[in-house]
């Protein structure tokens, strides 16, 4: 029954607008776990835990970035089963983000398209959010730069959200990804980001000697990167000994939703028709990083058999967002299901390397 709600729940739901119900979603999840309702959505999970950059996941299959961009609502997240949540992505100051209508169905191809452009109230208030939160799981805290600071001041958003959040994350996500903030990809570039990690490697060991611990680095990257680019990064990740990778963010291109309401309408795709480009990212990284640096899946995630590709593609942890909207929590059973059994036989039908000039 419980496995129904949301499948009965959902044609009503998409009959607003879908941003509205994002914040009524979030809203009532919160409002069930503090009356602790929890048991009339939540599913029992598979539980097998694993080890990543040094830190003990419940299990595999984690929350994304973007849903909980304040940390508001950590517990009832946490409530779902999901190994691991991250929350943001967060900025210095707080900001609006893009004028709104600016997140999207594509219900017939399990798609999203969002331009949000990291609306948030600002990093202060999402640190106050997790020191209240009484998840003892895996955290991590996704951090950006606010839009209108210039990429060659960027640097500075980053150490600074950096220094506030270094204490309440387990690790913490360096976002250069997302289309959604003017230039920001720019950040990808070999020299910017060499520059941007250098300075932030320096602070996370300033850091770690302040506060007695190691909170490990990750770098979100996009699936739009040619094969030069993603050599390139791989290689500097490697260099300034970055402890984890992302891959990947959203798209800009419009593969597989061509004739689809919305599919003009700017920003980045998420879903369904993000899954192959996103392996395939994660296979080449794999390939290029040999193991020295775990991979995080996540794009397009909307069964159990798609968490189970991700890692045969190379991950090692998985994220779901889009997924979660079209299949609700038992998504999460599911995938949580598929990854305890962790033997992951060849798949010689699948083929992540798609085309990339």
């Amino acid at each position: 029954m419980r496995s129904m709600l949301y499948r009965m729940l959902r044609p009503l739901l998409f009959r607003f607008d879908a941003e509205r119900v994002h914040t009524f979603s979030l809203a009532a999840l919160s409002l069930g776990h503090r009356l602790h309702l929890d048991m009339l959505y939540t599913l029992p999970v598979n539980t097998r835990p694993v080890q990543v950059m040094g830190l003990t996941f419940a299990n595999a299959v984690g929350l994304a970035a973007g849903l909980d961009k304040d940390g508001a609502h950590i517990d009832a997240l946490g409530a779902l089963g999901f190994g691991f949540i991250e929350v943001g992505t967060v900025t210095p100051r707080p900001q609006p983000g893009n004028p709104k209508p600016r997140l999207f169905r594509l219900p017939r191809a399990r798609a999203l398209i969002n331009r949000f452009g990291f609306n948030n109230r600002g990093v202060d208030a999402l640190v106050e959010n997790v020191k209240r939160a009484k998840y003892r799981g895996v955290i991590g805290i996704n951090i950006g730069k606010n839009f209108d600071t210039p990429n060659h001041l960027a640097v500075e958003d980053y150490a600074s959200c950096l220094r506030k959040v270094y204490a309440q994350a387990s690790y913490v996500t360096i976002n250069i990804s997302s289309p959604n903030t003017k230039d920001l990809r720019v950040l990808q570039q070999r020299n910017e980001l060499d520059s941007l990690l250098r300075t932030l490697k320096a602070e996370q060991h300033a850091l770690a000697r302040t506060h007695n611990k190691r909170v490990p680095l990750v770098v979100k990257i996009s699936p739009d990167l040619l094969t030069a680019e993603l050599n390139s990064i791989a290689d500097i990740l490697l260099t300034h000994e970055i402890e984890g990778v992302i891959a990947t963010n959203t798209t800009t291109t419009r593969e597989g939703v061509e004739r689809l309401r919305h599919t003009e309408q700017a920003g980045g795709l998420s879903g369904a028709p993000l899954f192959h480009r996103s392996n395939s990212v994660v296979h080449h990284l794999a390939q290029r990083l040999r193991g020295r640096i775990p991979i995080i899946g996540v794009g397009g995630i909307l069964t159990g058999a798609d968490a189970r590709e991700k890692l045969a593609a190379g991950a090692s942890l998985v994220q779901m967002y889009t997924g979660l909207v079209y299949r609700g929590p038992r998504l999460i059973q599911e995938a949580c299901a598929v990854l305890a059994n962790r033997t992951l036989p060849e798949l010689p039908h699948v083929n992540w390397r798609t085309e990339r000039s």
